[in-house]
């Protein structure tokens, strides 16, 4: 889809590996406060953002805690949308 690897659930992306960094799906309404959390900054692809969806940097995801952490909010906000047929 972007290069990377794309995990879905129920038709929708959750989370994304692209090289080191992993692509995280968290919702427009979340997107700030994301943001706020280290090694996280706005997904933009084509020089265009991505609402909703920020990047993780290698340095963010470097423990198996970190990276859960991030997992489990991309599944929960792809978890919270209509499954795609």
């Amino acid at each position: 889809m972007f290069g990377g690897l794309a995990f879905l659930l129920h038709g929708n992306m959750s989370v994304g590996v692209r090289a080191d960094e992993l692509m995280v799906r968290v919702g427009p309404d979340a997107a700030q406060e994301a943001l706020d959390e280290p090694h996280a900054r706005a997904a933009d692809m084509s020089g265009r953002p991505m609402k909703g969806w920020i990047v993780v940097g290698a340095p963010g995801i470097t423990s198996d805690d970190d990276l859960a952490a991030w997992v489990r909010r991309g599944v929960a906000f792809a978890g919270s949308l209509p499954a795609k047929r």
